[in-house]
């Protein structure tokens, strides 16, 4: 058995494409294709075979591309200025709308796809400071403000139209810059860039979070501190957290100053122990696990290859070899 991984290069301005086959277990490269100056965040339409991207550049946009399954090559369909650059790319379930936050524009929106994959007008535009991520889930959507330190909870409409929830917002602690967050069943999972922290949120019937229990991810041998906005934490050693996912009984989460990938446990959706550290490629912005929990893909922003790990039973990471791709890889996923 074989699946398709598609990784972005932002320094190359790249998207690689891979196949992850289970027996020997192993990453192939299949392709790069081109797609635009600092591509980094993209989604998948898996029903269409749709990719739609983010670049930076001048004007900074989002491209709409056909994915070829059987050579992983993307081909352009269209592309759309955006008046700054996208930081995260979302769909909604029925792949009619496309959902977007912007960090440096403090921003984020909502574009109705046509038939052909096409982004139309902007329909809905919310504004909070360093907007850094934007999920949805069962017609909800949810934008996460690093700069703001909450999360914004909206009802998302089939045109794309956003409503505030009531509360309109949920409160993360002042200054841990909430970064990314996934769901997973009936639970949401936040990872805070300053803290190293993963928080849970129980999801309502209504849709709104209830912030629960955290779990601090940072490997306490790295002697790292807590960071803050506009610092450097390369050079000031501080935590830089990045991104979150769940992987069966496990939750998965790295952390790029010191390049580590943190397991904790779960029982019934709660957060429990960090149960291993594994070293991955240098700091590790983004990663993907399998749908099964089995294996875990990551890449680094300072490293030029992704690194296969395999999920113990334990909650222990092996890696299983590196495969070349390109610069400044930050994100990954795996098409279902």
């Amino acid at each position: 058995m074989a699946e398709l991984v598609l990784i972005a290069n932002a320094g190359d301005g790249t998207v690689s494409a891979l196949t992850l086959h289970r027996d020997n277990p192993r990453l192939e490269l299949l392709t790069t294709s081109n797609v635009g100056q600092g591509c980094s965040t993209f989604a998948v339409d898996t029903e269409r075979d749709l990719v739609y991207a983010a670049f930076k550049g001048d004007p900074a946009g989002i491209a709409t591309m056909r994915l070829d399954r059987a050579t992983g090559a993307l081909t352009e369909i269209s592309r759309r200025e955006v008046p700054a650059s996208m930081t995260y790319l979302s769909l909604d379930a029925s792949g009619t709308v496309l959902l977007g936050a912007s960090y440096g524009g403090g921003w984020g929106a909502t574009w109705p796809i046509g038939d052909d994959g096409r982004l139309g007008d902007p329909v809905s535009q919310i504004e909070y400071p360093n907007l850094h991520c934007v999920v949805v889930r069962d017609g909800r959507a949810y934008f996460v403000s690093l700069g703001a330190d909450l999360i914004a909870q909206f009802d998302l409409a089939g045109d794309g139209t956003l409503t505030p929830l009531e509360p309109a917002t949920v409160a993360q602690t002042e200054g841990c810059g909430p970064r990314h967050l996934v769901f997973d069943g009936a639970d949401g999972y936040l990872i805070t860039e300053y803290s190293g922290d993963v928080i849970r949120h129980s999801v309502g019937d209504d849709g709104t979070l209830t912030r629960a229990e955290a779990v601090n991810i940072v490997d306490p041998s790295a002697g790292l501190k807590h960071s803050r906005f506009g610092a450097d934490p390369r050079a000031e050693h501080l935590i830089w957290g990045a991104d979150v996912h769940p992987a069966g009984r496990w939750l998965i989460a790295s952390e790029r100053s010191a390049s580590t990938l943190a397991t904790v446990s779960r029982v019934g959706g709660r957060l429990g122990e960090v149960v291993a550290f594994a070293s991955t490629r240098e700091q590790p912005r983004g990663f993907a696990v399998t749908a099964d929990g089995a294996y875990v893909i990551a890449v680094g922003e300072r490293a030029t290859d992704a690194e296969l790990h395999e999920v113990g039973a334990d909650g222990t990471l092996t890696s299983l070899g590196t495969t070349p791709i390109g610069q400044g890889a930050n994100w990954v996923r795996i098409v279902r």
